[in-house]
């Protein structure tokens, strides 16, 4: 055994010998890879992941940079993560373990070896290893600006010289920032509202392909195809072999091209405001029953919403979640719905007649600024500077809102009205 280690540790030491001889440097035996994993199952993995690999010959090492690392243990994580001050880092490990571990989760791996000159290559070691060092490797995660992939995105551009911005940085992308987030999200109906329900307008402007890179998948899309202009002037292609090592089963797909997602949501907002029609005909035929159902409903609908439009809030004025910010949603959804509740709760309890009545009444005119709050958002997209894409959220409220406000017994006057002129 100990013959075996000093050959392998001599075998090692020709090696190096015999790479300075031959004007070797230590990138000649180094190989790039960006490794793309596809969605997993936790909401955070929807948008897939994103890695540099840097093999090592000599050393036989293989080390995975990897700079989506978080901890639900950090200190506060929670209160940062509600201030959008969310802290990532970076960190290398073992390549095969992690393979494995997206290998167990049944996720997509699709490995893209990088065909780059040596210097680069250990250009490109050099600052992963600077950047896995304690007092360089943390970094506030944002979700479009600066994540995983933004920051593989940044490194083979460093790769290229610029010629990775250089090509992308004002070409046009296919769709918007909530557009690429809904190719990813459409399979799970609530959380692909309530995101869209928290996003406000200025993810609704075009973008350039350099932008869409907050995608991994993006990333291996555009590295696939892209050429570079080498030192002698001419031109090769940046991969040089694109490997699948795993691909997942029974996992809903990426869309190539966004759904439109609101007439889904018109649908249950209409089933809603039919189950409401319901309530009111049953409390003309059953009365105390019909205002039982009337107020527990209400309380529902006013807690959710009333939640949504609370958390809305606290978003848009108290947090650096800056997407969250210029949401017309707020006009309509936010902290007064949450009225609903103890006024609900008292049409469907009271003993009192009269507290009753001005709890009915009072939910008829929350209703009716809600009713008319929507379509104020709707309205105002006329204007210049207004241009949120919010219809999900319009599609879902409006339907039940009107039932519930005043609107219905104005239309019902101004009909009476218009046919008694008419016979007379």
């Amino acid at each position: 055994m100990a013959v075996f280690f000093f050959l392998l540790a001599g075998g090692f030491l020709f090696a190096q010998n015999m790479a300075r001889e031959g004007g070797l440097g230590r990138g000649d035996y180094l190989t790039l890879k960006i490794a793309v994993m596809g969605p997993g199952d936790e909401l955070y993995f929807w948008w897939g992941h994103i890695a540099l690999v840097i093999e090592d010959r000599v050393t036989g090492e293989s080390r995975f940079y990897d700079y989506g690392i978080f901890s639900f243990d950090t200190e506060n994580f929670f209160v940062n993560f509600a201030f959008g001050r969310l802290l990532y880092h970076c960190g290398a490990s073992r390549t095969e373990s992690n393979y494995n571990a997206y290998q167990r989760t049944n996720r997509d791996i699709t490995v893209y070896t990088l065909d780059l000159p040596a210097a680069k290559k250990e250009e490109v070691r050099a600052f992963a290893e600077w950047n896995v060092l304690p007092e360089n490797r943390d970094y506030y995660y944002h979700h479009f600006k600066d994540n995983c992939a933004t920051r593989i995105r940044d490194i083979i551009d460093l790769a290229t010289d610029g010629q990775f911005k250089e090509a992308f940085g004002e070409a046009p992308g296919r769709y918007t920032l909530r557009q690429h987030v809904r190719r990813h999200t459409w399979f799970s109906p609530f959380f692909d509202w309530l995101l869209n329900f928290f996003m406000g307008q200025d993810i609704d402007t075009p973008i350039t392909v350099w932008e869409e890179m907050f995608l991994p998948q993006e990333i291996g899309n555009r590295i696939e195809d892209f050429s570079l202009q080498d030192s002698a002037g001419g031109e090769r292609k940046l991969v040089r072999s694109v490997e699948i090592l795993n691909l997942a089963l029974n996992r809903p797909v990426v869309l190539d091209v966004p759904r439109r997602q609101w007439p889904r949501e018109l649908v249950l907002g209409l089933a809603i405001a039919a189950v409401l029609a319901f309530l009111f005909h049953m409390e003309q035929k059953r009365p105390e029953a019909g205002r039982i159902f009337l107020g527990i409903v209400q309380s529902l609908i006013g807690f959710f919403f009333g939640m949504a439009g609370s958390i809305l809030f606290f978003m848009i004025f108290f947090t650096n979640h800056d997407y969250t910010y210029h949401n017309s949603n707020i006009l309509y959804i936010n902290p007064l719905l949450l009225a609903a509740v103890p006024l609900g709760i008292l049409l469907a309890g009271s003993k009192n007649s009269r507290r009753r009545r001005r709890a009915r009444m009072l939910l008829r005119c929350l209703w009716t600024y809600v009713f008319f709050g929507g379509i104020l958002t709707m309205a105002i997209k006329a204007l210049p500077g207004f241009y949120q894409q919010n219809q999900v959220t319009q599609a879902l409220v409006l339907p039940f809102a009107l039932v519930l406000s005043f609107a219905p017994g104005w239309i019902t006057g101004l009909c009476r009205s218009f046919l008694g002129k008419r016979r007379g």
